[in-house]
């Protein structure tokens, strides 16, 4: 667990990185500061909620591994929670989609 908060920690200190604003001497540089927070975001809505999912289908595989082994009859149950825990990574998917689209 230490890890992965270490490991957060370090992608928010790069992320924050990006936010440093540049001085150029084009007068277009407000527009790729827009595209490159537009990018940024983009990444960050899909990475976390990836992450969020990976971690919270670890926890749901293995406590439906043990309900299969224990009632097979809950199989089908245990993959509506597996559903609904993907569904998350589905929806960062979207996000993504939408902050590239504007």
């Amino acid at each position: 667990m230490k890890h992965i908060v270490l490991l957060l920690l370090v992608a928010v200190a790069i992320s924050a990185t990006g936010f440093s604003g540049l001085a150029y001497a084009q007068e277009d540089s407000v527009a790729s500061s827009a595209n490159s927070m537009k990018l940024l975001g983009a990444g960050l809505a899909f990475g976390l909620a990836a992450a969020g999912a990976g971690i919270g289908l670890g926890q749901v595989g293995a406590a439906g591994l043990a309900v299969i082994s224990e009632n097979p009859a809950l199989q089908s149950k245990v993959f509506i929670f597996v559903g609904m825990v993907e569904s998350i990574a589905i929806y960062g998917i979207v996000m993504m989609f939408i902050i590239l689209g504007q």
